[in-house]
Parts: structure tokens; sequence; C-alpha cells
């Protein structure tokens, strides 16, 4: 088994970035609670080459070396892909004006590197803030892997609206299939849904905290929140955007941020309007034992306390 330090939970990390996403990365690899072993990337906010050059672009800027970055799937399971330009822009984090990353791409495929710390890490955690594909697919391929992660914890779903189609939300529309494997193999979830994660909203308050840290890394998440901003207020309505993926990355890190309850998530893969809902039993009408833990709510001062803290917790130059 591989080792980390002590005290520190090892998480692989599974994104797509996606705006959000590199706030997932950066809280990740700040956070003295966890041992961030990898980043793996999915098609999803963008395809596979743009999340794949976001994470290493993410990783170059902020310092972040030692911590693989592969790239996964680069479709969906079964059905045609969804990417969402109207929220990230072309590039997946349009906004701010990157460089040639320095950080390589690592020559592993993504779910191979999940197997891998799976069957080597002790108490691995799998977070995902993008579809489900590169997880599902390592599934499927090592059937013992469920039973070997201590749990995987994912932005992704709704228990009520959805945010792509009035029923599904983004990552779980973009492969349910994949969700749906994923749910159904007895891992331990927790989901950080969008009644949780739309309460992390960068509001001109956050911004202008981010900002007062005053480093080029503090500078660029302005950027990019910026432009993040005009795309949810335009697409959305929204007058701050929601930082969703982090969420997830805060929750593993301190469960207090986000109070969760007991239920079953199932995946609708057939229906003619609510593909890729996720169906929460709130008040276990169906008998069926849970299989998640659903986030309710976000305390939205506590998140950015971690969020805050994390990006002022890396150096100046």
């Amino acid at each position: 088994m591989t080792s980390v330090h002590p005290g520190r939970q090892p998480i692989l990390l599974d994104c797509d970035p996606g705006h959000d996403d590199a706030f997932a990365i950066l809280l990740a690899a700040a956070s003295p609670a966890l041992e961030l072993l990898a980043i793996t990337t999915v098609a999803g906010n963008q395809t596979l080459a743009r999340t794949s050059l976001n994470a290493r672009r993410i990783c170059t800027v902020a310092g972040i070396r030692g911590v693989p970055v592969a790239a996964g799937c680069d479709r969906p399971l079964v059905r045609g892909q969804i990417i969402s330009p109207e929220i990230h822009g072309e590039s997946g984090l349009d906004g701010p004006a990157f460089s040639e990353p320095s950080v390589p791409l690592d020559p592993r495929h993504a779910v191979d590197l999940i197997g891998e710390l799976g069957r080597a890490v002790a108490g691995l955690t799998v977070v995902t803030t993008g579809p489900l594909t590169n997880l599902a697919t390592a599934m499927q391929r090592d059937a013992a892997l469920a039973g070997r992660l201590r749990r995987v914890v994912m932005m992704g779903g709704a228990i009520g609206l959805g945010n792509t189609t009035p029923a599904a939300e983004f990552n779980i529309e973009a492969d349910a299939e994949a969700a749906r494997i994923v749910f159904a193999s007895g891992v331990p979830i927790t989901m950080v849904p969008l009644e949780a994660t739309h309460h992390a909203l960068a509001t001109p308050e956050v911004v202008a905290r981010i900002k007062a840290i005053g480093t080029p890394l503090a500078m660029l998440a302005v950027e990019l929140l910026g432009f993040f901003a005009t795309t949810y207020r335009e697409v959305f309505g929204f007058p701050s955007p929601p930082v969703h993926d982090p969420c997830a990355v805060a929750w593993l890190i301190d469960s207090a941020v986000a109070p969760t309850r007991s239920m079953r998530v199932d995946i609708e893969t057939r229906g003619e309007f609510t593909y890729g809902r996720t169906v929460c039993d709130w008040y276990g009408n169906t008998g069926r034992a849970p299989n998640a833990e659903v986030a309710t709510d976000l305390d939205a001062g506590r998140f950015w306390a971690l969020m805050i803290g994390a990006l002022a917790s890396y150096p100046a130059g």
C-alpha cells in the first residue's frame, strides 16, 4: 500500500475544468486535511483535450507540482456528448490569458490511474466534479474497486430542479448511465447537489476578499469569477455565480459545511423528459435502503472561509 501523511485524507480529484473545477483543484491541493494524489480529467464542461489542458494550466499557475494529471474518457458511455460553452466559454476556462502550461500530462489513462490508486492506497476517497464516466469505467473494469474506496464525494445532481434540463443537473445529465453504475455500486457516496451549491455565491463582497489577497493567483481567481458571473447572469439570471465544485471538496475537509440526509438516490436513464434526474427518496417512500448522503444546505460563510484561506495560502510569487 502507498503511504500518505498521517492525519491527511488521500484523495483523487476527477474533474472537467471548468471555472468551478479550477477552484476545486486549488482547494484540494492547499488543504492540510487532504493529500491530493492525482487529478484525472474527463470530457464534460468542454472536450477532453480542453479540460485536460485547463487542469494543467491551473496546476502551473498555482505551482502544484508532483500531482499527476491524467486524461480519461473523451465521451459518455452510451449517449452523445454535451458540453457547456455557454457557461465556461470556448476554452472551458475563459477570462484570464494563460501561457503554455509547464505541468505535463501523465502518460497513463485516467481510468487506469483510478484503478491503480484504488489498489495501492488504503482509504482512498474519489472526489468527482464532472461526469462520472471515468469512475464508472474503472468500476466496470474492476468489480472490487467500489469495495476498496473509502467514499465517493460528488458535486452533481439535484433533489429538485435541474440546471441543464428541468429534471437534470449537468454532471449527471452528461452521462447518466455512468452515474447509474456508480450509485448502484455499493460505494459510500456523498452527493453535493444544486440545493447546496447554489448557496456558494461569489458575491461582490466575496470577490473583494479574494482581490484583497493581492497575489497573482488571487487576481486570476477574480478574473475567472468575473467571466463566470457574466455567463451565469446571462443564462440563469443569477446576480452572482455559484461556485459549485469546490463545495464537494469543502465537505470532505469539514462536513459541517453542508449537512446531509441519508436517502435512496436512483438515476433516471429512460425517461422522455427526465433523463439524468437524480431521483431522491426524501421520505423513504420506496422502502429501499439509502445509498447516499445527500447535502441539503450549505453554510456559505464556512465554505468561503475555507476557499479564501486556501487561496491565501499559495505563495505570492
